[in-house]
């Protein structure tokens, strides 16, 4: 690691985090977040929903482990920023390929250690998620906040243009070593992916399950998704606010009668909006490896991974023929529900994740069921998915 510099983090209320540098140089503006994992950084600083935003791990050391070329959920990061108490020099793992220093600066990302990141994160728990600037090279704290202040809203914002393919590609990979038992396997099943950001590990769970899986950009219309002739429609994950991708939106609106539906994090706020419901900004998100959700279908609680900071309105969701399957336990917001009439369900936690435990990845059984059957699903059987996933 090259030699210590200074860095400054400054929050748009006023505050200002000295530090010093890692990674790149230079100034980098974004919502400041916090991630409550005690490990998967390297999947946090690739997964493309974290564009547009200075994510900051409550874990204190971190680096330990380094950075390898297989745990990556994109080809790149894509965080603004990263912000850790201890940064850990020297990893150890026979598995790592350089040290986070080393990633971070190759792929231009600026960061910082030896702030109070349990002040910083208290701060964002009591006022909210707040934009920042993040600089090795501005210095002046009067400077700094205003630019903190000038920055970029994540409320109204569309990330999701950064991160989207250009044109449309097939996923060939399959899950490879991270391969687990397969309740139900979609043989000859076509998905069309919409990929608004979508994470590696989404379409290596279709791939495992013996399903085609061709990833189109969110704008797509509904004409050339259906050309396709798929047997499902999947909508992944992606950044930014819900309320401003209607061209991700009515595509979705026009087909989810013809296809059976499958949505993830912002896949799950979109088959909202496109059911009609609206969408909201949390206070400061879910965003960690240990987020209690309960199953209302069987009563169970699950241990689920997030990174998300809209939630679907419950209200407008059941009026408009949504049921909610899932809650979160900290804060009651929808995570999960299936619609009365049609065939599709979305969450809005990542059940490719598996922080530790596998608790929701049967919901990719549940969706391979619902593509051969083309009928929503009963609570009896995706609670006889989840019972059979746990066996």
């Amino acid at each position: 690691m090259s030699k210590t510099r200074v860095a400054k983090l400054a929050l748009e209320d006023g505050t200002v985090f000295t530090g010093r540098g890692f990674g790149a140089a230079g100034t980098t503006e974004g919502e400041v977040v916090f991630n409550t994992s005690m490990t998967g950084y390297q999947e946090i600083l690739t997964d493309p929903s974290y564009k547009g935003q200075i994510v900051t791990m409550t874990y204190p050391l971190i680096g330990n482990y380094g950075v390898n070329h297989v745990d990556l959920e994109s080809r790149k990061p894509h965080v603004a920023g990263f912000v850790v108490k201890e940064l850990s020099p020297i990893p150890s793992n026979y598995r790592a390929d350089r040290t986070l220093h080393e990633y971070l600066e190759e792929n231009g990302i600026i960061a910082i250690e030896g702030i109070d990141t349990r002040a910083l994160t208290r701060r964002i728990r009591i006022s909210g998620a707040m934009r920042g600037v993040l600089s090795t090279e501005i210095l002046d704290n009067i400077e700094l906040v205003k630019k903190a202040r000038e920055a970029a809203q994540m409320l109204g914002a569309d990330w999701v243009k950064a991160v989207k393919p250009q044109q449309q590609y097939s996923w060939e990979e399959d899950h490879g070593q991270w391969k687990q038992g397969v309740v139900n396997r979609g043989d000859g099943l076509h998905v069309v992916a919409l990929d608004c950001g979508a994470k590696h590990n989404i379409l290596r769970h279709l791939r495992e399950r013996g399903v085609k899986v061709t990833v189109l950009p969110p704008d797509t219309s509904a004409d050339e998704i259906m050309k396709h002739r798929p047997d499902g429609l999947f909508v992944s994950n992606g950044p930014g606010d819900p309320a401003a991708l209607d061209y991700a939106v009515q595509p979705i609106r026009q087909v989810i009668d013809k296809l059976p539906t499958f949505g993830i994090c912002l896949g799950h706020q979109l088959l909202g909006r496109a059911l009609g419901a609206e969408t909201f900004k949390l206070k400061f998100g879910h965003r960690g490896g240990n987020q209690p959700v309960k199953n209302l279908d069987t009563g169970r609680v699950e241990i689920t991974s997030q990174n998300h900071g809209f939630a679907v309105d419950e209200k407008s969701l059941t009026q408009r023929g949504g049921v909610v399957t899932h809650v979160n336990l900290n804060d009651r917001t929808v995570e999960g529900f299936r619609h009365k009439d049609l065939p599709l369900f979305a969450v809005q936690y990542h059940p490719e994740a598996s922080p530790g435990p596998h608790d929701a990845s049967y919901l990719f059984d549940a969706f391979i069921e619902l593509m051969k059957t083309k009928k929503p699903l009963s609570s009896e059987r995706l609670a006889e998915l989840q019972r059979m996933r746990d066996r």
